[in-house]
């Protein structure tokens, strides 16, 4: 159970929540889950889950309230639209709680619990979104954003006795972009679009050696990258599909600010580098290339079972340490997808072509993915009608069905 909670918080504390491109003006209300189970080797758990809002007009018209809220960890942010200008939003952050910034080590396939560990962690700090383009059908926006992170590591149980931890520490983190377009964040979305490139700084207060001596806390780290999406459905044959390409490089990474490729797990963070097979995070990169796509085909005239593929290939340039044979890595996967206004819940099997395991090459894993927006859900149950226990039930099976 403590391992468990260790992931949940892991997972959907870190990146999931944060780093929106613009203060959102939908209102939301969504349940998230995602779970990805190795069937080899011994592996960490990986998984995430959540609720998310968003409430505009929350207190005053200006003003919008952002909240994810995972087990024991929460991420926040106030945002107040039409600051100094009517193209400039402000957005207060906080978050803070257990398990998010733990590490778990993996070598080449192999998950090394001996030099893993707990991190705890609060933060604060204030994002500005400026918008290039007022009324136009995509939106361009400049993001900058600024971030005080404290960081508290304890030893897990199977933590090894000679191993040092590092040294619980501050970071400034600052982040600057252009995104053009978005993603909403919703599992399978039917339409969307971005380009989009970002510069990270990381700054700490603590830095020097770990371990067994034989790993560093850099003093700071530089993280650079883009993307380019695309999701979309097909009018006539109600096909969808969705294509990435996201790559990026680093000055000075280490071990906490490497880019982590792996599993399936499409909302486990804002950019997610998903490698369908592999263990979640399995591999840490300074340097990357990464092309991923998925096709959605209905099988029913009423377009609620589906069948999905999906796929993704990396080119990786390994962080020093964590490198491994083969700088190609490639995953295949394909799933049942049952969806209707308020629900979304998909069965998945995927191949991890290039996963090394004790075996050689090749992993196998299998996961469900889950959204349920309660707002519509809410909807469907509570729409007044004759009060007649069987229609009460009719209604909350309507949930899932309609």
């Amino acid at each position: 159970m403590r391992q468990w909670w260790f992931v949940v918080l892991g997972l959907a504390g870190l990146g999931a929540f944060r780093a929106r491109g613009q203060v959102d003006p939908v209102p939301r209300d969504l349940l998230q889950f995602g779970y990805n189970a190795a069937l080899e080797g011994h592996a960490p758990l990986s998984i995430y889950a959540f609720y998310y809002r968003n409430q505009p007009g929350f207190l005053q018209t200006n003003l919008t309230l952002r909240l994810a809220i995972a087990p024991t960890y929460i991420d926040s942010e106030l945002g107040i639209k039409h600051v100094v200008t009517d193209n400039t939003d402000v957005g207060i952050n906080l978050a803070g709680g257990g398990f998010a910034d733990s590490y778990q080590e993996i070598q080449q396939g192999t998950f090394v619990e001996s030099q893993s560990f707990t991190g705890h962690s609060v933060e604060g700090g204030a994002s500005i979104y400026y918008l290039f383009n007022p009324g136009q059908l995509i939106p361009l926006y400049f993001v900058a954003r600024g971030l005080t992170h404290y960081s508290i590591y304890v030893r897990n149980s199977d933590t090894a006795n000679n191993f040092e931890l590092p040294n619980d520490h501050t970071t400034f983190k600052v982040r600057s972009g252009l995104r053009w377009g978005g993603r909403e964040p919703m599992l399978f979305p039917d339409l969307a679009m971005e380009l989009s490139i970002w510069y990270e700084g990381q700054f700490r207060t603590d830095s020097g050696t770990y371990g067994f001596n034989d790993r560093k806390l850099e003093p700071q780290s530089h993280l650079f990258w883009g993307e380019a999406a695309l999701a979309y459905t097909l009018p006539e044959l109600k096909h969808n599909f969705f294509l990435s390409l996201t790559a990026g490089t680093s000055i000075e990474p280490d071990r906490f600010s490497a880019y982590r490729l792996g599993a399936l797990l499409p909302l486990v963070a804002e950019f997610p580098l998903s490698l369908p097979g592999y263990y979640n995070g399995e591999l840490s990169a300074k340097r990357f290339i990464l092309l991923g796509g998925d096709y959605i085909v209905p099988i029913d005239h009423e377009q609620r079972w589906n069948v999905a593929a999906t796929a993704s290939t990396a080119l990786v340039d390994y962080l020093a340490g964590l490198g491994q044979p083969g700088d190609w890595n490639t995953g295949v996967g394909g799933g049942l997808l049952y969806r209707n206004a308020s629900f979304k819940m998909m069965l998945c099997y995927a191949y991890g072509i290039d996963a090394i395991r004790s075996h050689g090459r090749g992993a196998n894993s299998i996961g469900v993915l889950l959204q349920l927006d309660l707002a519509k859900a809410r909807d469907k149950m509570f729409t007044p009608t004759s009060p007649n226990m069987w229609q009460g039930m009719q209604r909350f099976f309507g949930v899932f069905k309609d």
